[in-house]
């Protein structure tokens, strides 16, 4: 299992009238956690891009259970709990200061070769990085 932690400050445009995170704005919360756990390992989105893979998002899932408001320091929880193959299954914990759960969520994303569109399996670096956490 593979478990990382990034925080992320709300800020003001990321909130609507009511003072709360936008709902959209969750799902790039989400992206900037993998985005960051990739880093956190040695690896890099655009490595892997220009290495001929792409990750899009086949499904997310979300759950809101509280609001997150303007200026909290939210704490996004990845865990992976499954090895990567095709497919690669994220989930999410979204924690305020008090270590209140505000948000759970799900995305899949899927290894897909740029030069012909269709799914590939996960890269030999990639699976050779999360060797040690399976």
């Amino acid at each position: 299992m593979y478990i990382f932690e990034h925080q992320i400050r709300v800020r003001y445009a990321e909130t609507d009238q009511m003072g709360y995170v936008y709902y959209g704005n969750y799902a790039a919360y989400l992206e900037v956690a993998r985005v960051e756990s990739f880093r956190n390992l040695g690896l890099s989105y655009k490595k892997l891009e220009e290495s001929g893979i792409m990750m899009p998002v086949l499904e997310y899932k979300t759950k809101y259970i509280r609001p997150a408001k303007y200026d909290d320091l939210l704490t996004i929880k990845l865990i992976m709990k499954q090895k990567p193959s095709t497919r690669i299954l994220f989930e999410y914990e979204i924690y305020n200061e008090d270590k209140i759960l505000l948000n759970t969520s799900e995305t899949t994303l899927v290894f897909v070769s740029t030069s012909t569109g269709k799914p590939s399996p996960a890269p030999e670096l990639f699976l050779k990085i999360f060797e040690q956490h399976f």
